[in-house]
C-alpha cells in the first residue's frame, strides 16, 4: 500500500493513497480500533444530506462560491447514490460527540470534490474539509440533525412492519371469534374467553405501540442545526438555518423545521431518549406476545397445544421431530436487545454536560440497531408464524370443559364461598362444577343452562341474566 502525507493542527501523518477519507478520519481509526462496527448506512445518508444541504444553502447565500459548492453537492449525490460508502471507517465507539464521524464524512466530500475540480486527493487547495464542506456547521449540530434525521429516514419501515404485524393479528382475531377456551391469569384457569378476544388484544398492544413510536418521532423533526458550537448559531445565522432545513426537507419529504429553542436541543438528546423509549415499549409488547404464543402452542402432546405454530426447521439434533417455535424465539432475543439498547441510550443521554451530550455516537448506533432489528423481527414474526398459526379449536374447548374457572359465573347467584366450595370439591373428585350444584339443590338445571354457557360467559355482564 502506499501513502500520502497529510497535515493538520497536530502535525503529519500517513493517509493510504487511495483513500478519499483524510488525516483526521486515520488519527480516528488508530485511535479507536475498538469493535469493529461502523456507522449504519443511514446515519452515513443522513450526514451527507446535511452537507448537500448546507452547501445549497451556503451557495445562495453567497458565502460558499459556486463552483466549490456545486463540486461539493455533486460529491454528496454520488455517496448518496452508493458510491464511497466504504471510506466511512470509523469505530462507533469515537471521541465524544461523533467529532470523527463527522470529519469522515467532511473529507471524503471535500476529497472527491477536490478530484471533480481537477485537484488531487489530500491536497485540499480547491477543496477543504473545513473551510468548505463545514462551512457554517459544527459537529455540535450535525451530528444531533444526523441521529435525528437518519432514526426519521428509518421510521415509517418501522412503524409500518409493526402495523402489518397488528393487521395479521386481527385477521386471527376475526377468523377465531368463535373459538371458546379457558383464559389464565397467573398461569392458572381463568374465566371462558375465544381465542380471538385474546389475539385481538395483541394486535391492539402492537397497534397501541406503533401510534407511540408515531408520537415520538414528531418531536426528531425539530432540528438545531445553524447553532452550530453551542446553540448561539455563531459563524451561521438565522437564514442559513432556515434555507438549509428547508432544503433538508425537500431533500428527504420530511416536515422538518427549526428548533424552537436550540439551546434545549444541542444540549440534550432526551428527543432521541423518548423514541427509544417507545421503541422499549414497542420491544416488550412484542416479547409478551412472543412469549405467549411459545405458551399456547406449547406441546404438541404434553402441553396447552391450543395454537400450532408453523414448522420452520428442525428443531433437534438429537430428537427426531422434534418442532421448536424458532421465530418467536428470534424475537424474545431481538426484543431482549432493544431493551439493552434503550438501557445504553438512557445512561448515554443522562450523561451530557452542561452544553453537548458528547455521547450521541453511542446513542446513534444503539438507537439505530434497536430500530432495524425491531423492523426486521416483526416482519419475520408475521410472514413466517403469525399468517400460518393454526387453532385447534376442539383441544381448547376440551381444556375449558375440564376448567372448575366457570363456577365464577355462579358467584352472582350463590355467593363466592358456595361457589369456592363446589369449585374444591370439583377439583379433589373431578366431578363437573354442573353436577355438584345439582347434588346440592343450590340452582336449578335450566338455570344452569342458562349461566354456564360459554357463549354468555365471554361477553360483558352477568351470566344468565336477561339484558
Amino acid at each position: 500500500m502506499s501513502f500520502r502525507i497529510e497535515r493538520d493542527p497536530l502535525g503529519e501523518l500517513a493517509v493510504p493513497s487511495e483513500a478519499y477519507y483524510g488525516i483526521q478520519t486515520a488519527r480516528a481509526v488508530a485511535n479507536f480500533p475498538i469493535s469493529g462496527l461502523r456507522a449504519q448506512s443511514s446515519l452515513v445518508t443522513a450526514t451527507v444530506l446535511i452537507k448537500k444541504a448546507a452547501a445549497h444553502a451556503n451557495t445562495r447565500l453567497g458565502r460558499l462560491d459556486s463552483r466549490i459548492g456545486d463540486a461539493v453537492i455533486r460529491a454528496a449525490e454520488e455517496v448518496l447514490g452508493g458510491s464511497l460508502r466504504d471510506q466511512f471507517v470509523v469505530d462507533v465507539y469515537q471521541a465524544g460527540a461523533g467529532t470523527s464521524h463527522h470529519m469522515n464524512t467532511n473529507e471524503v466530500l471535500a476529497n472527491r470534490a477536490e478530484e471533480l475540480l481537477g485537484g488531487t486527493r489530500g491536497a485540499y487547495r480547491l477543496v477543504h474539509p473545513n473551510d468548505h464542506v463545514n462551512m457554517s456547521q459544527s459537529t455540535n449540530d450535525v451530528f444531533p440533525t444526523a441521529t435525528r434525521l437518519a432514526l426519521l429516514l428509518e421510521h415509517r419501515g418501522l412503524v409500518d412492519s409493526a402495523r402489518a404485524l397488528a393487521t395479521s393479528l386481527a385477521r386471527l382475531a376475526e377468523t377465531w371469534q368463535s373459538v371458546l377456551k379457558v383464559g389464565r391469569t397467573h398461569l392458572q384457569d381463568a374465566v371462558p374467553m375465544t381465542l380471538g378476544q385474546e389475539f385481538g388484544g395483541y394486535a391492539a398492544c402492537i397497534e397501541r405501540s406503533a401510534d407511540d413510536v408515531d408520537r415520538c418521532a414528531e418531536s426528531l423533526t425539530e432540528l438545531n442545526l445553524g447553532a452550530t458550537a453551542v446553540g448561539t448559531g455563531l459563524n451561521a445565522g438565522d437564514d442559513y438555518t432556515s434555507l438549509a432545513i428547508a432544503t433538508l426537507g425537500q431533500l428527504t419529504g420530511l416536515a422538518l423545521k427549526p428548533a424552537a429553542n436550540r439551546f434545549r436541543v444541542t444540549q440534550s438528546m432526551g428527543d432521541v431518549l423518548a423514541y427509544s423509549g417507545a421503541m422499549r415499549r414497542l420491544a416488550v409488547e412484542l416479547s409478551k406476545i412472543a412469549s405467549d404464543l411459545r405458551l399456547l402452542g406449547m406441546g404438541p402432546r404434553a402441553g396447552l397445544a391450543e395454537i400450532r405454530l408453523p414448522a420452520v426447521q428442525p428443531g433437534s439434533s438429537i430428537m427426531p421431530g422434534k418442532v421448536n417455535p424458532s421465530i418467536p424465539e428470534m424475537v424474545n432475543q431481538v426484543c431482549f436487545q432493544v431493551i439493552g439498547c434503550d438501557t445504553v441510550i438512557c445512561l448515554a443521554a443522562e450523561a451530557g454536560q452542561l452544553e453537548l451530550n458528547v455521547m450521541m455516537p453511542v446513542m446513534a448506533w444503539n438507537a439505530l440497531h434497536a430500530s432495524a432489528i425491531l423492523r426486521e423481527s416483526m416482519a419475520a414474526l408475521r410472514s413466517r408464524c403469525v399468517e400460518g398459526i393454526q387453532a385447534d379449536a376442539e383441544r381448547c374447548r376440551e381444556l375449558m370443559d375440564r376448567s372448575t374457572a366457570v363456577a365464577t359465573a355462579l358467584s352472582p347467584y350463590i355467593g363466592y364461598a358456595a361457589t369456592a366450595e363446589v369449585a374444591k370439591e370439583s377439583v379433589r373428585t373431578g366431578r363437573s362444577i354442573r353436577e355438584l350444584v345439582l347434588e346440592r339443590g343450590l340452582l336449578a338445571s335450566a338455570d344452569l343452562d342458562r349461566i354456564l354457557s360459554p357463549d354468555v360467559m365471554t361477553r360483558p355482564g352477568i351470566a344468565g341474566k336477561t339484558p
